[in-house]
């Protein structure tokens, strides 16, 4: 082996060790330049009651003679008895299913997605109405939650909001504010819109004037990415460091083979 095809062989490993390199590879969501977020001011049109969807956690309380006395319908029989105690505590959860139906006590399967809290408990409480007197129902999503990202690359968290008017300032301070990395002045929030499409809306918090976004309420479902700032020089040195350990021993290999 002369020493040209050492500079060859030489020249082939390092091209294939950079070209394998994984600088900010952890960096998720990227968007071009000329990307085209969607307007802010189409965020305050959206609808602010929570419509209930497939796979959401579904609590009811159930009332009769219009709340006056608490109803346990997990005891009531197919004919529809009414075994009735005072038991303020007293709630059921009901998971909807994929095919959009949730299965309740007395009238069986039922349809409630796409519609509000408030929708759906005027809805089942006139199907309720046919097995007892003047049924008043209390409905809750339990499972309600986004996800953010806070700034470090693939870090991230799972927020349930507790609250029906949960801010886009308060969701950050739930997940421990922005990360060291955290680029304020890019914070992506992306909402899937009627069609099920996710739009995408950039904010900018890096000043104080981003007070004027602080207050937008987040809906369930909404995921929060900061973007981070790439670390370029610490990922370069992590590559590059084992790079050069093997160019080394490679290069002392063809010294060797090339005398």
């Amino acid at each position: 082996m002369n020493w040209k095809s050492g500079k060859i062989i030489l020249l082939s490993i390092v091209t294939v060790l950079i070209a394998s390199c994984g600088i900010n590879s952890s960096l998720m969501l990227k968007t071009d330049k000329d990307y085209e977020y969607a307007p802010l001011d189409s965020l305050s049109e959206s609808r602010g009651d929570y419509v209930i969807d497939v796979n959401d956690i579904v609590q009811m309380r159930f009332f009769t003679n219009s709340g006056l006395k608490v109803l346990d319908i997990s005891s009531a029989t197919e004919g529809g008895a009414q075994s009735q105690i005072f038991n303020p505590n007293n709630t059921l959860s009901y998971v909807i299913q994929s095919d959009s139906l949730v299965r309740l006590p007395v009238i069986g399967l039922t349809n409630i997605v796409g519609l509000t809290v408030r929708e759906a408990e005027i809805r089942l409480q006139s199907i309720y109405s046919e097995y007892y007197v003047d049924p008043f129902i209390q409905l809750s999503v339990t499972n309600k939650r986004v996800v953010v990202f806070p700034g470090n690359g693939g870090e991230a968290q799972v927020i349930y909001l507790q609250n029906n008017n949960t801010t886009l300032m308060e969701v950050i301070g739930l997940a421990g504010g922005l990360a060291d990395r955290g680029r304020a002045s890019r914070i992506k929030l992306m909402r899937k819109d009627d069609n099920g499409k996710r739009l995408v809306y950039k904010f900018d918090l890096s000043t104080i004037d981003g007070l004027t976004y602080t207050d937008f309420i987040v809906q369930a479902n909404d995921y929060i990415y900061v973007e981070p700032v790439p670390e370029l020089g610490k990922e370069i040195l992590q590559e590059v460091a084992p790079i050069v350990s093997l160019i080394t021993s490679a290069a002392v290999l063809v010294a060797i083979f090339t005398q």
